[in-house]
This record gives C-alpha cells, sequence and structure tokens, in this order.
C-alpha cells in the first residue's frame, strides 16, 4: 500500500475529510488520506469518527502509523467489515480535543524556546494532555524562583500574537541547522526525504511534527502549577492553560477555532 497523505502537515486546522478505504486489518481502517495525526513527539494520536456512505460509522478510539506510512485508524468498538475497501467515507477529527492538543503543542515550543535560549535547558521528555501538560528538562540551577520569570516570558510571547506557519526543508538542510533541535537524543522525523519545520514569527523555528493554532494568543494563559525534581538536574514542569479570549483569528474567521 502506497504512504497515507497527511493532511494535517499542511493545514494543522483540518479537522474532516472526504477518503477512501484502502485496506482493513481486524479493527484497523487505512485510507488514502487522513486529517488524523498518528501521535508524536509527546502529542497523543487524534480520536473521531469514521462515516461511510451507506450511513454506518465508526468510532476512532487510537490512531498509528506504521513503517510503511499507511496510517491505521483503530476503531473504539465494532469492528469494520472487510468488504467497505474501496468506499467513500468521511473522517471527522474530535475537534475540541484536537484543539486543546494543539495548544498545549504550541505553548510548549514557546517555552523549550525560552528554557534553551536564556537558561540552557534541554529537553527530556513532554507529555502532551487536554487538561495540563508536562515537559522534562535537564536544567542545572532550576529554583522554584524561576517559575514566575518564565511564566512571565512565556506570557509575553503569547499576548504578542504572533503568527505560526510550517515548512519544509531536505534533510541535508536540516542537519545544518541545529538550532532547529530542542532535544539532545530524539531526532524528528524524516519524511519523504524532508523535515517539517514550525516557526513562531519573529521568536522561534524548530522542527516537529505536530499539530499547532494559528497564532500564539489562541493558546490562553499560562502557568506552571507544579515542579518535580526527577534527579540533581532533571526538572518536570507541570503546566496549564486557561482558555484564550479571542476578537477575531487572523484570518478574519471568529469562529474558526473556539
Amino acid at each position: 500500500m502506497s504512504a497515507t497523505q497527511r493532511l494535517y502537515l499542511q493545514d494543522d486546522h483540518c479537522f474532516d475529510t472526504d477518503a477512501t478505504v484502502i485496506a482493513v486489518r481486524g479493527a484497523a481502517l487505512a485510507f488514502d488520506r487522513t486529517c488524523f495525526y498518528p501521535g508524536g513527539g509527546g502529542q497523543p494520536p487524534d480520536q473521531g469518527q469514521v462515516t461511510v456512505g451507506s450511513g454506518m460509522a465508526f468510532d476512532i478510539g487510537s490512531v498509528h502509523a506504521d513503517a510503511d506510512g499507511v496510517i491505521w485508524h483503530v476503531c473504539a468498538a465494532t469492528a469494520p467489515p472487510s468488504d467497505i475497501v474501496g468506499q467513500s467515507v468521511r473522517l471527522a477529527v474530535d475537534r475540541e480535543r484536537r484543539l486543546a492538543l494543539a495548544r498545549y503543542h504550541t505553548v510548549l515550543h514557546v517555552l523549550n524556546t525560552i528554557a534553551l535560549r536564556d537558561y540552557g535547558a534541554w529537553i527530556t521528555g513532554v507529555q502532551i494532555g487536554v487538561d495540563y501538560s508536562r515537559i522534562d528538562f535537564k536544567w542545572d540551577g532550576f529554583t522554584a524562583a524561576l517559575t514566575a520569570a518564565v511564566e512571565a516570558k512565556v506570557n509575553a510571547v503569547l499576548d504578542a500574537n504572533r503568527p505560526l506557519t510550517s515548512y519544509y526543508l531536505t534533510e541535508d538542510e536540516f542537519r545544518r541547522r541545529e538550532d532547529l533541535l530542542r532535544t539532545l537524543e530524539v531526532k524528528p522525523p524524516v519524511v519523504n526525504g524532508a523535515v517539517r519545520v514550525v516557526e513562531i514569527e519573529g521568536f522561534d523555528a524548530q522542527a516537529c511534527g505536530g499539530t499547532h493554532v494559528p497564532a500564539t494568543s489562541y493558546v490562553g494563559r499560562f502557568s506552571i502549577f507544579r515542579v518535580e525534581n526527577k534527579g540533581r538536574i532533571n526538572k518536570r514542569l507541570y503546566v496549564r492553560l486557561d482558555r484564550p479570549v479571542l476578537s477575531v483569528s487572523p484570518s478574519g474567521a471568529r469562529d474558526l477555532f473556539w
């Protein structure tokens, strides 16, 4: 089978699409194209629903990509019949959940950039959630007194309403850009010889294959609500967001995201 076309890589805000079933394996479905994110970089996979033209519908509980780049959508309850291969379907991502994860993924870009730029701290682990997230750093010299200063720096970037964009570099170009890395051990995925870069205008660019909001003002107010020591210089920061209050999106569509 050919690799699945990943629509979310061209449009973080692609929440639904038409597609064709190309395979069924047990409870899992594969399509020629998808808007579902299969997980990675600490961001969990999307959930949602698949509706067949006949009206049959399946809840998708998890999604993953195999070694050949085919994305499998695992049904949460009823296994799909094999005779739907070749049929047209409608894919719909759980919009509210995706947006919550995108907000947290975006703010962690801001936080990890400030941590590395101002304090020389490298990421050692990330777990993104819909209610809060955690991020681990190799952060020598971190103290509780720094918390307020870090929060203020992050919120200043969010308040600036900086647009986010994404683009691709060849693998060779990426290797010459050490500034695009935020981890020392985990390297970003290379898809078809290219690495995706997500840029926050005027602030940061880093390699990333996840989903994000269109501008930093969509993130909300950031706070660090707990810090754990995971070793002498390894720190785990638990972060939370308040829901943002927006008047209009950068494209002029007020209700596009909230």
